[in-house]
This record gives C-alpha cells, structure tokens and sequence, in this order.
C-alpha cells in the first residue's frame, strides 16, 4: 500500500527554479539567502507527503554552473554546542557534514562566514580544524549600530568591518544550519561591498515555510508555527502587501518585524528607492503551486503539530526547552481540535506498556511500550523486558509481520543474546542486560548469516522508513541511534527509561 501523496514535487522544482532564475536575470549578481534546511528537510517533506527532503539541492544542483556558496555558522551555536535534532549532531558538526554531503552533489562550498565572531575557544578551534582541511573560513563580527542606527550599519564601520568575500558567478546561496545563523547579515555586508566597488548586487530569499498563498490558520502553516514555538515565530498577515496591493499574503513576524529597517538598510546601501514593498515580495516561494492534495497535506500537517508538542514535552522534562513552548504546541492542537492521542500509535504504545507491567516483566521496575503503523495502516507493539527493550522488541515483531512470519518465530538465537549479556555485564560493566535497539539489530545481522528468517527479517527493516511510531518511554542513546538510521516518525511521552539519573 504506497503512502498518500500530496505534492508535486517535479512541478515545485520547475515553478521555483523559474522564479530563481528570473530574479538572477534582474541584477548583475544576486545574494539568495536559503530558509530553512538545504539538505534533508524532514519537516517539509512530513508536512507535504511526496516533497523531497533533497529537492533544494537537486535545485541547486541545476543551476550550480550559476551559482556560488557560502555557509554561514553563528559564533554562539558552535560555543554552546547546539544540537540539530532530527540528526542528534552539533550544529558545527552539521556544517562540516552539510560541505561533506554538497560534494556529494558535485556543489563545492565557496567558504564558511562565522558570524558575530568574538574570539571564543570553540570557534577558534572549529576554524582552525576547517582551515587546516583546506576549506576558506570568514569571520563576521557583531554589526556595529545593529539595530537603531542605520547610518553606522551602512558604513565602513559597520557592514564594511566584515570580511568581503570574492565570488564569481551570478548568483550566491547563502546558507547555514538553523534560523538565526547571520545569513541575512552575510547577504548584507556582501552587498554594501558590491556597490562600494560599482557592482549593483541584489538580495532575495529562498523560503519554504510559512507559505504565503495559504489560509494562515491552515494546519500546513501552523505546523511552522509548531516547528519554531521554542524561537516564538507566529504567522501573520504580512500589512505590508497588504498596504501596497491590496492582497493577503501570509508571513511570519521576524519577517514582517525586520521589513521596515531591512528596506531602510537597501535604500541607503544602493542610493535608491527599495525593490521590494513587502517582506512577502522579497521571497521566493512556489512550495503553495506544488500541493495537489490539499486533504492529504492538510492530515499530515495536523500529524506533525503533535510530533512537535511531545518533542517540546520531553526535551523540557531533559532541561533543554521551556514550558512555554510545550504551551504554544498545546495551544495550536487546540485550535484544530487535536489531542496527543489523535496519533494512531499512541494508545497502542501506552496498552502495551500496561500489559508490561500486568506481566511483571519489565526491566528495573519500568515498563515501557512502543507501537508503530506500517504502510498498510496496521498497528505493530512491543514492550521491555529483562531481555531486550521496548523498541528492540517492536522492530523485531514488525520486521516478522513484514516478512509474514508468525510471533512464535524467534529471530535471535539465546547463544547471541547471552553472549551480548555477559559482556555488557562482566566486560564493560553494564547495570543491564536488557538489548537496546542498536544493539538487537547487531545481533539480528550476526543471525541473517545462519537463520533464513533472520535475514527475512533483516530485509524488511528498510520498509520501515517513514512509518509512525510511539513509545511511552524517552528512549536511550542506543534506541535514539537505531531509530534514527531506520528512519521512522518518533514520538515518546515525557518519561524516563530508568530511575537512574545516569544511564551510561
């Protein structure tokens, strides 16, 4: 049973490829800052089912004979570690993996620009390691007179501190990983440059989210909402289009906020009247003309806005996140009638933790359980034991259902499981016995080599990219990694996996 699609993305690429060269034949060079993620933008692709998490780049990739690019990294993410979390990585790391994968695409990185720099040990070393691979590192200090004083940004105190970066072809992709990595400002001083030197350079900006040509309270739109609660984006009507030709468009407020000293900070830059009217005209955006079902787009928007909440839920129970932002997600369900459980896996993954417990057969007193929906809408649980936990336990059962394999069948045989035990017991020390999910799947491939329905099993472990899967429990390093290499949807409910503070 394929998966519902909403979005053309052969007829997105053609749209948005158009408007980007339309706006290159405009000026002699223009700086296109990319919102959002360039590579792997899981978001989108959950938001808009058949949107290709690579289209950004399959886009670049076109046009690469035409364009040059720079990522940007601001100073403060690289300091105090920031984690990009669909990937569980640094955002430096991301960036260093970001250059990796763009050569992977035939796309070399023009230099990375370090923004806001202010000479901190980790920025240091983070450029000394780029440096010393032979990769072009920038550094852009704070803009001196950000925000009131225009007349300073625009000056060679200001703009003009920053390091310029020589590049040759017409148009520039500005990048970064994560909002708030100085793009604009890259654009900006690369652009106040330009015209010191006669190049009459233009600015634009690839977006994706919120899109412009839809309701503002349509789900698609309230899931960036959902997406961005913990930087406080909200949507609006942007009044600037609207003001100027009398039509709706939908944008967020850093956007609309930033409008009218971004369009002061033009003008005094080129000496003119601003192109652009309204923050809406400055994007690039045809995400809107690429639905083609807007009911399909509309289910999985409402799906990701309780993916987000439970995120925001557990990562405040962690310490890494507010309880504002759990609030924001908790409002926007309500607003479209939403509840935790209206996920399917939800009540499967609690049901199974409850019969964990009537079995008694947990692990150090805690019993989890885990659910997923597969393609064909069937539901898949599992829950802990002293054996293995709660997500080895589920991949393993639906890795069998996929392989129309009985329960009964046993996939691991008791020599490689208890041989697994005693060296996390007497080897490397280990309070547990109990298998995590990397470590089930290690075992199930030593299996495969001897047990047919092992490697079955281990065949239809790729059929479970994308699915929707649950669990009752937070899960650990192990479960974390496994799971994210086989690419399912996961929620948990803000619990813990042991009552030990410590779980290495």
């Amino acid at each position: 049973m394929k998966r519902p699609v909403g979005f053309d993305n052969e007829k997105y690429l053609r749209e948005q490829t158009a408007a980007i060269q339309e706006r290159v034949a405009r000026v002699p060079k223009l700086y296109l800052e990319f919102g959002g993620k360039l590579l792997f933008d899981y978001h989108a692709a959950r938001v808009l089912p058949g949107f290709d998490p690579n289209v950004k780049m399959r886009l670049l990739q076109q046009l690469k004979d035409q364009a040059d690019v720079l990522l940007c990294i601001y100073a403060g993410d690289i300091a105090r570690k920031k984690v990009r979390a669909d990937f569980g990585i640094t955002y430096d790391v991301d960036a260093m993996k970001l250059i990796d994968d763009l050569r992977e695409w035939g796309v070399t990185v023009g230099g990375v620009v370090i923004t806001r720099y202010d000479d901190q040990p980790a920025t240091r070393q983070f450029r000394n390691k780029l440096e010393r691979r032979d990769v072009r590192v920038y550094t852009h200090r704070a803009t001196r007179g950000y925000p009131a004083d225009v007349d300073l940004i625009v000056s060679d105190e200001g703009y003009g501190a920053n390091d310029y970066i020589e590049t040759t072809k017409p148009l520039v992709v500005v990048t970064g990983p994560g909002p708030g990595s100085g793009k604009l400002a890259t654009c900006l001083s690369l652009l106040y440059h330009d015209h010191r030197r006669g190049v009459h350079s233009g600015y634009a900006k690839f977006e994706t989210f919120p899109i412009w040509n839809l309701p503002l309270k349509h789900p698609v739109n309230i899931a960036y909402e959902a997406a961005t609660a913990d930087i406080r984006d909200y949507n609006l009507i942007d009044p600037f289009h609207l003001e100027a030709y009398g039509k709706t468009s939908v944008n967020y407020n850093r956007d609309v906020d930033a409008f009218p000293l971004l369009r002061r900070i033009l003008e005094k830059i080129t000496g003119g009247e601003a192109e652009y009217r309204s923050p809406t005209d400055m994007g690039v955006n045809r995400a809107g003309f690429g639905i083609v079902d807007d009911e399909v787009v509309r289910e999985a928007a409402c799906q990701e806005i309780i993916r987000r909440y439970f995120r925001y839920a557990c990562e405040y129970a962690m310490g890494f996140s507010d309880l504002e932002s759990v609030q924001r997600c908790e409002r926007l369900m309500e607003e479209l009638g939403l509840r935790p459980e209206s996920r399917r896996p939800v009540l499967p993954a609690r049901h199974a933790a409850d019969e964990a417990q009537r079995s008694g057969k947990g692990n150090e007193g805690i019993y989890c359980g885990a659910a997923i929906e597969l393609t064909d809408g069937s539901i898949v649980t599992g829950k802990n034991s002293p054996l293995m936990h709660a997500a080895s336990s589920l991949i393993l059962n639906a890795a069998k259902q996929l392989a129309g394999m009985p329960d009964n069948i046993h996939l691991l045989p008791p020599s490689i499981t208890a041989a697994i035990g005693a060296m996390k017991r007497e080897i490397m020390n280990r309070k547990t016995e109990s298998l995590s999910l990397d470590e089930t799947l290690i075992a199930l491939s030593i299996s495969s080599t001897s047990n047919p329905a092992a490697q079955a099993a281990l065949e239809k472990l790729k059929e479970l990219a994308g699915c929707e899967m649950h669990m009752t429990h937070i899960p650990t390093p192990g479960d974390e990694a496994g799971l994210r290499r086989l690419g399912v949807n996961l929620t948990t409910d803000p619990n813990f996996p042991s009552k030990n503070l410590f779980t290495g």
